[in-house]
């Protein structure tokens, strides 16, 4: 398994299931070519590509080439890494008929090819000396972030505070914040902004 402290961004959910038993880190879903009019998506990609930078995972065929370029021109070249699969013919389990080009995409390339991929980009290189704390569901809880009657306006002062998109799920809230902050710094904000509430 790859631990990377960069952003890892595919097309999509299967291709983030697959990549999820290979990599510890956050990996954002583009929804495909929804990522071209989804500006929150847009936001939350800039911010972590600053912050973290990002590896683009996509298929090779035109689509993954046209969302690939679409990326980088939003984010910036130099916080962007590419990983590119190889030409493979041949069609996913679950889907009836192979795609247009005819390629097998992310979700279908053998996990050690993907792995290769992803260490040629840069993955691999960003390992963790020591384990830092993760920040939990139970810190959203205590935080009352979670589960409380104010719950959902604390999180939309978070999420503001951050220039987060305001939709994100609060699982997705907390993969971000993961890559975005520590968990002291998650503390601290979370005292300073609302111990007077």
């Amino acid at each position: 398994m790859i631990h990377t402290n960069k952003t890892i961004v595919v097309e999509g959910k299967y291709d983030k299931i697959k990549l999820s038993s290979l990599v510890d880190g956050v990996i954002i879903p583009t929804g495909g070519f929804d990522i071209f009019k989804d500006k929150e998506k847009q936001e939350l990609l800039r911010t972590l590509a600053k912050k973290t930078g990002l590896i683009v995972l996509t298929d090779s065929d035109n689509a993954g080439f046209r969302i690939r370029r679409f990326i980088r021109n939003l984010c910036g070249g130099k916080n962007v890494a590419d990983a590119y699969i190889p030409d493979i013919a041949g069609k996913e389990k679950r889907k009836p008929h192979p795609s247009k080009e005819g390629k097998l995409g992310v979700e279908g390339i053998p996990q050690q090819i993907l792995l290769e991929a992803l260490t040629l980009a840069g993955a691999a290189c960003t390992l963790r000396e020591e384990p830092k704390q993760k920040i939990t569901k139970v810190d959203f809880l205590e935080a009352g972030l979670t589960g409380g009657v104010n719950s959902s306006q604390r999180r939309a002062a978070l999420l503001k505070e951050l220039n987060l998109p305001e939709h994100l799920t609060t699982n997705s809230l907390i993969t971000v914040l993961n890559a975005l902050i520590s968990y002291e710094e998650f503390i601290a904000l979370t005292q300073r902004l609302f111990n007077n509430l």
